[in-house]
């Protein structure tokens, strides 16, 4: 078993301390220091070179994204923010993720010690996620040859019934359905961007903390030509529109007539994540079958497998990110081997699968 080597980097002594002790207990983690400021890290890096760096935004002496802009241009290695839990600090990590950031961790201005404690089972996924992340240059091999077996509780059956073995009938309204997670926040960007406004809906699930997806939506409605927000319950999925789940809330696509809309529904972990791809990309193959594309990005893990075969079985269109476009090959990896998958294509491409939608 491969073991990821992690540096922490927070002013905080108690966070530094929780940090440790939390990917400690995972065995697949060694933590191989802890800095309490920039200055303090580099010494450590230039000692051993570790495989993840989790990085505060605000410290002394130089803040986190000076930092992580120095780190990325002079000796690229995978960096996870961790950030306060606040309306400026999203937009602040916006621009860390744009920096080059594989990911981001969240933390609340209060009881952060037991927050983190709580949210220990994320951090220790989203730090060896950024391990295996390809950081100009190629990730880690997956060992896993299929998807692992996940719990009925666990699953989208949770939130809703499998859907009918009998795809819609056709109609001319489309709806494409995307899922993303690490390093999903970047490249969205730029598909979105390519994209025009008269594209089919678009509706997506990118794991994202709570708080985080409002600050990621408007700052892509500022950049693209199509209008993106955050998913609010009952938003219509209209020509030109991209909707994102709201972090911690699951997304389902839903139909009333000829109108697709969205509805926001909480509920347990669906394949570890809250929102779910499974749940969004079950409800299309429930709600739209043959008139949804089904798109699966970047990500670790195996979430929206099951639901992209679901999608397929149903009469949708599947596509899938290659693995050399990818920060992490995880997700689509999953879903190709479960044969929910009939196009593999680079990221470069998959504006030009969606626009191509309507020519179906």
């Amino acid at each position: 078993m491969r073991k990821f080597n992690v540096l922490i980097v927070d002013d905080s002594a108690s966070v530094r301390q929780t940090l440790a002790a939390i990917l400690a207990e995972d065995p697949e983690i060694t933590v191989i220091g802890t800095a309490q400021d920039p200055y303090a890290a580099a010494k450590l890096i230039s000692q051993q070179v570790p495989d993840v760096i989790t990085l505060d935004v605000e410290m002394p002496r130089m803040d986190g994204i000076t930092f992580l802009r120095r780190i990325m241009s002079q000796h690229p290695m995978p960096v996870v923010m961790c950030s306060s839990l606040t309306e400026e600090g999203s937009e602040t990590l916006i621009q860390a993720l744009e920096a080059g950031a594989v990911d981001v961790i969240l933390k609340p201005r209060v009881d952060v010690k037991e927050h983190l404690l709580e949210a220990k089972v994320r951090i220790c996924d989203v730090v060896k996620a950024a391990a295996m992340a390809s950081v100009r240059r190629r990730p880690p091999m997956m060992t896993r040859d299929s998807p692992r077996v996940i719990e009925k509780k666990l699953s989208a059956d949770v939130i809703m019934p499998p859907p009918s073995p009998r795809a819609m009938a056709r109609t001319t309204e489309q709806v494409v359905c995307i899922g993303a997670s690490t390093g999903g926040t970047e490249s969205l960007r730029g598909v979105l961007e390519a994209l025009p406004v008269d594209v089919p809906g678009i509706v997506i699930v990118q794991h994202m903390p709570e708080k985080f997806t409002a600050a990621f939506a408007r700052r892509l409605n500022t950049l693209c030509a199509i209008e993106v927000k955050e998913a609010e319950d009952g938003d219509a999925v209209l020509r030109g529109r991209a909707l994102i789940a709201p972090g911690n809330r699951h997304l389902l696509l839903q139909r009333s007539g000829a109108r697709y809309h969205v509805a926001i529904k909480d509920g347990p972990l669906v394949s570890r994540h809250r929102p779910s791809v499974d749940v969004l990309f079950r409800s299309a193959a429930q709600y739209a079958g043959a008139n949804a594309a089904g798109v699966i990005m970047t990500g670790m893990g195996d979430d929206g497998a099951r639901g992209l075969l679901e999608m397929r079985q149903a009469g949708a269109r599947t596509l899938a990110q290659n693995e050399e476009s990818c920060v992490v090959f995880g997700m689509p990896k999953e879903a190709i081997a479960l044969g929910a998958v009939a196009k593999v294509v680079p990221l470069s491409a998959i504006a030009g699968e969606i626009i191509g939608v309507d020519r179906r």
